[in-house]
Parts: structure tokens; C-alpha cells; sequence
């Protein structure tokens, strides 16, 4: 079924067409009804029909008539915006052609999410004129130093080899360099990786200390917006950098090896070049060096991974905060008390608590049901804050280090142009993006092992007191049994989260004798991720256990996470699981699940009430006070 890609306000929508004889109007208004699907008041939309808007591609930002059928003039995966407003009306504004999805790269000021958002094909990328500036002045400075002087890499050969002098009219050196250490193995990065490692590659050189001509510069900035080279995702040990990797990305540029594109596929580089109109990419001294030496590889993955694990953590909250109400879990854990704690990470989960499961601010039918005979809850809800929280913060260490990584220079030797002089250092080296991703794993698997804790509790009726493995007629049908086998399975975690970078290996020639294993960290990382993105089997099961305390009512915003769940997954007798653990699997990459709480949130933050103190046999106090709201209306 042909799936268009729609830009709406902040939020990119995938739109499904059964029909492409449907007009532009009509995929317009099919966006406009899903964007609001989940928004608290329609997201200030009063009536669909009478919105007016105009669609345009992102590609070229032409206008398209309302008028004109789908299959005329959009083609299957096409990107598009819907803006709100009228071509005529004051307020519309049209943007240049190449700027508006465009991102502008100076070496100084990528994010790990304009990273990603690269790596996903939503932009292209043009340099500052500043940074070409700089480009131009560093290649210069290398052009008169090569001819006077003996430099690392340019005039010598490389590691064991770098007393070795290369006269300078032998420019296969630097070919020959990128043939050479083009020795990686494994399946290739997919073309969206591979693009997040090209225009990480392309940010690093146009800081302008790598040496690199902009001629250079620019072949790859239009290899980035067309055709991919074909890089393995494994044979770097993270220094002198991700050299195996870079060299399979330098390679294809030079027209060797394989590329892909959405057109060809994989296919010879040669071809994929000529027929994207791009020739293949002459090195001149210093280049090879210049495309190869840096930690692209394992700050892209690590990009990646730290985008990932921010938005799974995000949403685990929202996911416990389901359970514990199904649970009827008390919500006097999330009180005053961590203000006696302020780790940043715990603050912030426990006030996302308060915001989701409020019953002064959201009522919650639940809410009166809850305690019973219980002193207090367990440790997998009482602690979401603690434990979530430090998952929390140690995402923003692990995001910091990956940013500044994304903007620094890790080239070998590096080019002073103001000063007039080339320097060889380490900057090459693996270790800070390595321990930040192994750190990151260790931090983020526990959102799973606690999940899974939560969801033994889910299913057990003996600390739930709903049916067994939350499913009526027990026996005859099995339910959540095996479901939760799978959240038990993937502790295989544990052993992801050794750490990579407590190895080192000595390397050529014991010239690079102290490795960070960097690349298997951040790949490692990702695999752990995945795993923690498996809370969907948590998420399914609260929403199943909701339905045995119907007519009951959640929260709002809980509610609204339940209603989502029931749009792609139905009441769960026992059926083939697999697909709706996908279905909702897929909520969460897509951060649905966030998106529908995070109004609720948002709102309860900046129209804070105080906290609210229901009656808990966990607290004592000698008089019970009344609720804010009452206080409020006594005075």
C-alpha cells in the first residue's frame, strides 16, 4: 500500500493511500484527522473540513493542487507538508527553496537529533560560508606546507610506516591508504546509518582543521543527498579512529567497492555515481587521511542510541504509571519526599508520576479503590523514580558527550591555519563516546528489568488479584504466560551490558597500542535498546488488566494511552500475540505513546496544583488535610 510522508506543525505522519485516485485535498484532510486524534482539544483545530491549508513537497517546496489526483503527482514514500493558512492570506510565508529542509553544517552546532533526522532522509545539507572559509584556508596552508616539509600521513607512510617518506607526486598513497584499511566484515550500516556516518564525516571535516579541499567537500555533500556507499558494521577497535568503517564510506566515493540508492539499490559505486550524475572523487595529499581517521562511526551509532534510549525512558514512566494504577498502587511514593533527593533524574520522573496519576487534576475512578490492606507498594512501582531517574540522567551524561563528539575534531594530524602549522595528537581516540555508551547500556537495561518485574506482578493473581496471566477462563487459555516469558528472555541484556571499552587489543605493530572498542560499545548499546523497546509486552498487559477493572476509569491521560493500545491492538483473548506485541512495538518507536501523554504533562507542569495527599496507610499525620482544591475553597 503507497505510504506518504506528511509534515504537520512539529510532527511527521505516516499516511497510508488504499486509493492514489484520492485528490491532495483529501490527504490533507487524513492529516489533519489523525494529527488531532490524540491532541487535548483537537490541538486548537475546532473543524477539520474548515481548515484551510495548502500541501507542498518538501523536495523542491512546489505547491500541489488540491484538485490533482494522488497517483499524478506524488510517488509511493514521498515527502510533503501541510501548512496551515492560504497562498494569498498575510500569514503565509514561503520559504526558499533549499533552506527550509536544509540543514547548514560549520563543524560547530549539529545535535544527535539533527543527526538522526539526517540519517532518516528528512533533510539535505548545504555547508555555512563560514565554514567553507575555513575549508579553503586550512587546504591552502596544506598545499605550502607539503611542499616545504615532512608531515605525518601526507609525506610519510602510516603507523608502523610513518618514518617512511612518499614523495609527494606519488598521490596513490592516499588512494592506496583507503583500499588498504577497507577491511571491515558483516552485514553493511543501513542506508540510514550509513547516512547519519556521512554526514557526521562531512560536520567533522567542515570545522576546517582536517585539511580536507572543498572541491572534496562538495562531492560528498552531494553523495550524501543521492547515493550511499556500502559500509560494514563491524572492524573498528575505536582508534586511531573508526578506520575500517571511513575507508568503506571513502571508497565508494572514489567509485570502488558498492553504493546504494534508492533507485539502483546496491550496485558497482562506479554506476551508482554516473547515474546520479556524480564522478568519482580524486584524493589529493592528506585526503585519504582526512576521510578516515575520526570516531564517526561510534558517535553516529551512539547518536542513535542515546535518541532512542530519551524517548523509550520517556515513555517507560507513562507505561508504569499504567501498571501501578491497574495495580491500585499508591501514588503518596511520588510526594514531597524527593525534593529531600534532587537528583535531577528523580525529580523529574516523580513529578511525571504526580502529572499522569493526579486524581485532583485528572479524576481516576480507580483512585478509590486503592490500598486496601496493603502497607505499601513494591519496590518495581514504589521506586519509579529512583530507578527510572538515574536512567534519566545518566541518557543527558551519555547525550552531552555524544554531542560535543558529533562537533569535535578527530582528525590526524590537525591543520592550524591561523597558526600556520599542522599538529599530530589523539584526538582519533575512542575512549569518551565508549565509556558513555557502555555506561548508557548499563542505565537503560534496567527500564527492562524492572519492566519485567512489574509484569510478573501484572500476571501473578496472587499480587494482582485480577485472573492469572490476565485472561478470563484460565487453562483453556494461556494469556500473557508466554508473553512474559519473552520480557524474561530478554535479559540476555545482562550479558550485553559487559563493557566493551574494559578491553584493549595492541595494533599495528603495537604503534596504536591502547584501543577503545568503541564500535562494538555503540553497537552493543543499540542491541540493549532494542531489547528495552520490547516494554511494549508491559504495555499491552496494563491495558488488558484495565479491562477487568471496568467500568472503572483511569486518568485522562491514561485513558488516552489506553484508547490509543485499542486502536491498533483489540481485547486479548488467546490469539497469535506476536503481531499485536509489534503493533504496539511500533507505537512506542514512533513515540505515539508519548505524544498523546506529553499535553497532559506539559499542562499539569505549568498549571501546577500542589500536591494532591490522599488518604495512605503508608503516611501519618495527626489530622488528615483536605485536598488543595478544598483548601482552596475554605479559605
Amino acid at each position: 500500500m503507497p505510504r506518504f510522508t506528511v509534515h504537520v506543525r512539529d510532527e511527521w505522519l505516516a499516511i497510508p493511500c488504499r486509493d492514489t485516485k484520492n485528490t491532495i485535498q483529501w490527504l490533507g484532510l487524513e492529516v489533519l484527522k489523525r494529527y488531532i486524534k490524540n491532541k487535548p482539544d483537537n490541538g486548537g483545530i475546532t473543524s477539520v473540513k474548515d481548515t484551510r491549508f495548502v500541501v507542498r513537497r518538501c523536495q523542491g517546496l512546489g505547491l500541489l493542487d488540491a484538485d490533482d489526483t494522488i497517483e499524478d503527482v506524488l510517488e509511493d514514500n514521498d515527502f510533503v507538508e501541510l501548512i496551515e493558512g492560504d497562498t494569498m492570506s498575510p500569514d503565509f510565508i514561503p520559504c526558499q527553496p533549499g533552506v527550509s529542509h536544509s540543514i547548514l553544517l560549520d563543524g560547530n552546532s549539529l545535535s544527535s537529533t539533527d543527526l538522526v533526522n539526517l540519517g532518516r532522509g528528512l533533510y539535505k545539507i548545504k555547508l555555512t560560508s563560514e565554514a567553507e572559509d575555513k575549508v579553503v584556508q586550512s587546504r591552502e596552508l596544506l598545499d605550502t606546507i607539503v611542499k616545504e616539509n615532512k608531515v605525518y600521513g601526507i609525506t610519510t607512510g602510516f603507523g608502523k610506516f610513518a618514518r617512511t617518506v612518499i614523495p609527494v607526486s606519488k598521490l596513490e598513497l592516499q588512494e592506496n591508504l583507503v583500499r588498504s584499511h577497507s577491511a571491515g566484515v558483516g552485514n553493511p550500516l543501513s542506508p540510514e546509518r550509513t547516512r547519519m556516518l556521512l554526514a557526521l564525516r562531512i560536520n567533522v571535516l567542515a570545522k576546517g582543521y582536517s585539511g580536507i579541499s572543498l572541491e572534496t567537500l562538495h562531492a560528498m555533500i552531494q553523495a550524501f543527498n543521492s547515493c550511499l556507499s556500502f559500509v560494514p558494521e563491524k572492524g573498528t577497535v575505536g582508534a586511531s579512529g573508526d578506520l575500517a568503517p571511513l575507508s568503506h564510506l571513502a571508497l565508494g566515493l572514489m567509485g570502488e567497492g558498492k553504493m546504494w540508492s534508492p533507485k539502483s539499490g546496491w550496485a558497482d559505486a562506479k554506476y551508482v555515481l554516473e547515474a546520479h550524475g556524480l564522478k568519482p572523487i580524486s584524493l589529493k595529499p592528506k585526503e585519504g587521511l582526512a576521510l578516515i581517521n575520526g570516531t564517526q562511526m561510534i558517535t553516529s551509532l551512539g547518536a542513535e542510541a542515546v535518541e532512542r534510549a530519551q524517548a523509550i525512558a520517556q515513555q517507560a514512566d507513562i507505561i508504569a504509571a499504567l501498571t501501578l494504577e491497574v495495580l491500585k498502587g499508591t501514588t503518596k511514593a511520588f510526594d514531597s519526599i524527593h525534593a529531600l533527593r534532587p537528583h535531577p533524574g528523580q525529580t523529574e520522573v516523580a513529578l511525571r508520576f504526580r502529572s499522569l496519576l493526579d486524581s485532583d487534576h485528572h479524576p481516576s475512578e480507580i483512585a478509590s479503590h486503592r490500598f486496601c490492606d496493603r502497607v505499601q507498594d513494591a519496590y518495581t512501582m514504589r521506586c519509579c523514580p529512583q530507578v527510572h531517574g538515574v536512567v534519566n540522567d545518566t541518557i543527558n551524561f551519555a547525550k552531552n558527550i555524544i554531542n560535543t563528539e558529533i562537533n569535535s575534531a578527530t582528525d590526524n594530524p590537525m591543520v592550524f591555519a591561523e597558526r600556520g602549522e599542522t599538529i599530530s595528537g589523539g584526538n582519533f581516540h575512542g575512549e569518551y563516546p565508549a565509556k558513555a555508551l557502555d555506561f548508557l547500556a548499563i542505565a537503560v537495561h534496567e527500564l527492562a528489568a524492572i519492566s519485567e518485574r512489574r509484569i510478573e506482578r501484572l500476571c501473578n493473581p496472587s499480587l494482582s488479584e485480577l485472573p492469572a496471566f490476565l485472561v478470563n477462563e484460565g487453562g483453556l487459555n494461556s494469556g500473557f504466560m508466554i508473553a512474559h516469558c519473552t520480557a524474561a528472555a530478554l535479559s540476555e541484556n545482562k550479558v550485553l551490558c559487559h563493557p566493551s571499552s574494559v578491553d584493549s587489543l595492541s595494533t599495528s605493530a603495537a604503534t596504536e597500542d591502547h584501543v577503545s572498542m568503541g564500535g562494538w560499545a555503540a553497537r552493543k548499546a543499540l542491541r540493549v535498546i532494542e531489547h528495552v523497546e520490547q516494554l511494549a509486552i508491559e504495555l499491552l498487559a496494563a491495558c488488558q488488566g484495565i479491562e477487568f477493572l471496568r467500568p472503572l476509569r483511569t486518568t485522562t491521560p491514561l485513558e488516552k494511552v489506553y484508547e490509543l493500545v485499542r486502536s491498533v491492538v483489540p481485547w486479548i483473548k488467546d490469539r497469535f500475540m506476536s503481531p499485536d506485541i509489534e503493533a504496539v512495538h511500533r507505537l512506542l518507536i514512533d513515540e505515539k505513546v508519548w505524544q498523546v501523554a506529553k499535553p497532559y504533562i506539559d499542562k499539569y507542569e505549568t498549571e501546577y496544583i500542589p500536591e494532591s495527599r490522599p488518604v495512605s496507610p503508608t503516611a501519618f499525620s495527626l489530622e488528615s488535610p483536605a485536598s488543595p482544591r478544598k483548601r482552596v475553597r475554605l479559605e
